[in-house]
């Protein structure tokens, strides 16, 4: 998703559309040559020109962030006199389908991303005192994921007319089309990584900086603002 804040007297550009590529509102876009033609298509993240205002996909997708997965769990002691879990416990996300790629937890878990189930492994340290007992007795992650959205079809937006919308001047916005395996400082710079989605990581050493970040998302709002420059 995505959404102008503030363009002041910006307007946005058509492009002839790449037919061969698939994105969502908020992706990132750059120019190609095919044959004679100048087309529009996903960013790989070395020439980005702009924000795409129109989506073509078969399936859509959303950002959970900073969800916080609680796992009640009896501990046994492990190196160092930590209590640990004897056994592997899974607990199920709040979404299923997940983009693997896209999954982060600040405790090292097991994913089924069609299930949207993650399993501590035996041997993962208690980390939280669910019961108010002044000892561990649960196991608290907090993961950030993309999960493609269940019995909602894609869309195309360009159909008919073969040419995409692209926001390119300095602005103002918020999108969910970000990498979910990095953090979001405030003022960090924002690149474009291969497929098209903001992120703080240089994937290219050439990578030129698209945008700032001017809130990062929240778990009550998955949205990223950023300022395109």
């Amino acid at each position: 998703m995505f959404r102008v804040l503030n363009s002041g007297n910006s307007q946005p550009m058509s492009y002839p559309l790449d037919p061969s590529c698939e994105f969502q509102s908020g992706q990132i876009a750059e120019l190609i040559s095919i044959g004679n033609q100048v087309m529009a298509t996903v960013s790989k993240g070395i020439a980005p020109i702009g924000i795409i205002d129109d989506l073509r996909t078969k399936a859509f997708t959303n950002v959970s962030w900073n969800e916080v997965i609680i796992a009640p769990a009896i501990g046994v002691p492990g190196p160092n006199n930590q209590l640990v879990t004897p056994i592997d416990v899974s607990k199920e996300l709040k979404n299923p389908n997940i983009l693997s790629s896209s999954f982060n937890s600040t405790i090292k878990v097991s994913l089924n991303p069609v299930n949207g189930i993650i399993t501590f492994l035996a041997g993962t340290p208690l980390n939280y005192d669910l019961l108010g007992t002044g000892e561990p007795n649960a196991i608290r992650a907090v993961v950030n994921y993309t999960y493609q959205v269940a019995n909602i079809p894609g869309d195309d937006s360009t159909f008919g007319s073969g040419k995409v919308t692209i926001w390119f001047q300095r602005m103002l916005f918020e999108t969910t089309m970000y990498e979910t395996n990095q953090q979001y400082p405030l003022n960090a710079n924002l690149f474009v990584n291969e497929r098209g989605l903001l992120t703080t990581r240089k994937c290219h050493a050439n990578s030129p900086c698209v945008a700032l970040c001017t809130a990062p998302p929240t778990s009550l709002n998955g949205f990223i603002n950023a300022m395109w420059l």
